[in-house]
């Protein structure tokens, strides 16, 4: 299968003339079908409580609707105009608001199985990003993984990867490594010291930044002369106190996202299209509530239940499935994702949501790659390190893997792409 196109080395740097348009739950969006407020939540953890808030939002400002995101955040659409400090204040209430010079840079993903050490790391670090005022530098885009171990969000192309908690990483749980961009290498330094390291790497990013003049949003957009170094990163940790030693090169582990299905005590429920109704969102909150344990959105638009799985509520998984929610493995729902589309996006040539569950009905979906669905040339939302069926809606029909394809024939054209490409080893 050829390389994604979106995911492709650039031959020169990016030069931004403009900061990004990323949007968030104060400054809002304007599409077709209203406006659209994105709520960052760092590592995807939400309380029940902070949920039951979210789906009262959807219902009171919205269209009924939330929408998971690639970045494990929660999208409201059809949003009023004008509607924008209710929210905001209803937000803010419930503990999803940090200052408004922040609220966009709590771009943050985690290993939505780890443990407690991978949720107090998550919680230091939102915590140094609101208090420093250095970091309102960074792009809506800029994107911090904090991995267990495993290497499941290490491998979603972050900015700035804390790998390592100890269950099973050789560290012991006393050290991580922090990882610039997609370096070989990485810096090691206690675990305790990893929240920290991760925001002096995103202010190193923010100086080289500032020193290339070219306002890159992300590491890989620094141009040649302005690449982060690991030798100079080591410096500047000492200088804040941070012993830190220099690995040039590390065998980086890869897992799979999680599955839908029981994990040991947790349980991963997967909205088909990452889309939910509240009502849908309420029997969530309602499941988790029962367990106990809050809820972690993934960045592979799935929720995990941790106290949900092998030793759940009685009823909580049937309760789930009789919402319309995915609880097991298997099923052609687990693998295919799709932009927003018509008629939420001006840009969209197509219903690609609705064409997906179409072919998806036709039970042709199962295969070895996942498939995701394009409105257009931009593939918003595609899957992240991994090989995946690219399908594009164009003016004349859609293109699959850039060849056109009838709508009557995509159903076993899918199949056969997806069944016959081996996936790349992971790197």
């Amino acid at each position: 299968m050829p390389q994604p196109p979106s995911a492709a080395s650039r031959d020169k740097p990016a030069i931004r003339e403009r900061g990004d348009a990323c949007p968030g739950a104060l400054r809002l969006h304007a599409a077709d079908d209203g406006y659209l407020a994105r709520v960052r939540i760092p590592g995807g953890l939400l309380t029940t409580a902070q949920a039951s808030v979210l789906g009262r939002a959807a219902d009171r400002f919205g269209d009924g609707h939330l929408e998971l995101t690639s970045r494990g955040n929660v999208q409201l659409r059809g949003l009023a105009d004008g509607c924008g400090a209710g929210l905001a204040q209803l937000l803010d209430g419930a503990g999803l608001l940090p200052a408004p010079a922040h609220e966009r840079v709590r771009n943050v993903v985690a290993s939505p199985l780890g443990g407690p050490r991978v949720v107090r790391r998550v919680r230091e670090l939102d915590r140094l990003l609101c208090a420093g005022a250095r970091a309102t530098g960074l792009s809506g885009r800029f994107l911090f993984a904090l991995d267990d171990g495993r290497g499941d969000v290490a491998a979603l192309d972050p900015d700035v990867t804390v790998l390592g908690d100890g269950d099973g990483d050789g560290r012991g749980g006393d050290r991580v490594l922090v990882r610039l961009g997609a370096a070989a290498g990485a810096v090691e330094v206690a675990a305790v010291d990893g929240p920290r390291a991760a925001l002096l790497a995103a202010e190193y990013f923010l100086d080289a930044a500032d020193a290339a003049g070219t306002r890159p949003w992300r590491v890989a957009e620094l141009p040649d002369g302005h690449a982060l170094d690991d030798g100079e990163f080591v410096l500047r940790l000492a200088a804040a106190g941070i012993a830190a030693d220099r690995l040039p090169e590390v065998a980086w582990p890869h897992a799979e996202p999680p599955r839908p299905g029981v994990h040991g005590d947790a349980l991963c429920v997967l909205p088909p299209l990452g889309r939910l109704g509240s009502a849908q969102w309420r029997v969530l909150a309602e499941v988790a509530g029962a367990a106990g344990d809050g809820l972690r959105v993934t960045p592979w638009r799935s929720v995990v239940l941790p106290g949900a799985g092998a030793r759940g509520p009685a009823g909580g998984r049937a309760a789930l499935e009789a919402a319309g929610l995915v609880t097991g493995p298997g099923g052609p729902w687990q693998s295919v994702t799709a932009c927003t589309g018509r008629p939420g996006c001006a840009k969209s040539l197509a219903d690609v949501r609705a064409d997906a569950r179409a072919v998806v009905r036709q039970d042709h979906c199962a295969g070895a790659l996942p498939v995701h669905w394009s409105g257009c040339a931009r593939r918003c939302g595609h899957p992240r390190g991994t090989a995946w069926v690219d399908l594009v809606a164009t003016p004349d029909g859609y293109e699959l893997d850039g060849r056109p394809t009838p709508f009557a024939d995509l159903a076993a054209a899918l199949t056969a792409a997806r069944t016959t490409t081996t996936p790349p080893a992971p790197q």
